[in-house]
């Protein structure tokens, strides 16, 4: 199996791969298929408990497609919403990774995802409470706003980061929520909270602030209540 991102930050996930070759994809993703490619919706790995934790804190999907080549030469190509680069990022039993919620667009066999808590006192990755939980063995690819930077602290070294920038962190990384400065900074300065994060391990940030974009353009979110639950995109009363 072979990846190819494409045209980051309007970015793509090409994926090559060949007969009996399997890759997951959360409900949506998909942009094309060439060759003789089965698609199974499935619920996500962990059972049923899990799979609702996931879609209701983690903000994804209850079910996901996996993409089975039929033949050799298959191609598929996936994408998210954000206007953003696409990353992967290799999951190893000995290394997990936390992640932003929502950014999640595909994964190898091997991988699971949880949702992780945080805490009233964390406040990372924007107001996020949970957030996902990259397990197993094998690659994650996660769609963010602007262009992704990757950031590899040594052992004991520090890194601030502004809470609405936070992509992903190693999940065994030390890291607290903290304010930006004093009150004055804060209320004046335009900063809020950030992420203290003290290696050693992998962090990575986007560019931009889709907060700071919605702000701009004067775009009030409303939340509707409507009955019933959603499942991969789909309402059921």
């Amino acid at each position: 199996m072979h990846f190819e991102i494409l045209k980051n930050p309007m970015s793509m996930l090409e994926v090559s791969f060949d007969k009996g070759e399997v890759i997951t994809a959360e409900a949506g993703a998909l942009v094309y298929m060439i060759g003789g490619i089965e698609i199974k919706t499935k619920m996500r790995h962990g059972g049923l408990f899990k799979n609702l934790k996931v879609m209701v804190l983690g903000r994804e999907s209850f079910f996901v497609n996996d993409f089975v080549a039929q033949e050799n030469g298959c191609k598929l190509g996936l994408s998210g919403p954000p206007v953003g680069d696409i990353i992967e990022i290799p999951i190893t039993s000995s290394s997990g990774f936390i992640v932003q919620s929502g950014s999640y667009i595909a994964s190898t066999t091997g991988v699971e995802l949880d949702t992780k808590w945080q805490g009233f006192t964390k406040g990372i990755f924007g107001t996020e409470f949970f957030m996902l939980k990259a397990m197993g063995n094998g690659s994650i690819f996660c769609n963010a706003y602007g262009g992704i930077i990757e950031k590899h602290l040594q052992p004991g070294e520090k890194i601030l980061i502004d809470n609405y920038h936070l992509v992903a962190l190693h999940e065994n990384m030390d890291y607290r929520v903290t304010q930006f400065g004093g009150l004055k900074n804060t209320v004046l300065g335009g900063e809020g909270l950030v992420t203290e994060i003290t290696g050693p391990g992998t962090v990575f940030f986007q560019t931009k602030n889709l907060k700071e974009l919605i702000d701009l353009l004067g775009i009030r979110r409303q939340e509707t209540r409507q009955p019933g639950m959603s499942f991969g995109g789909f309402r059921i009363p």
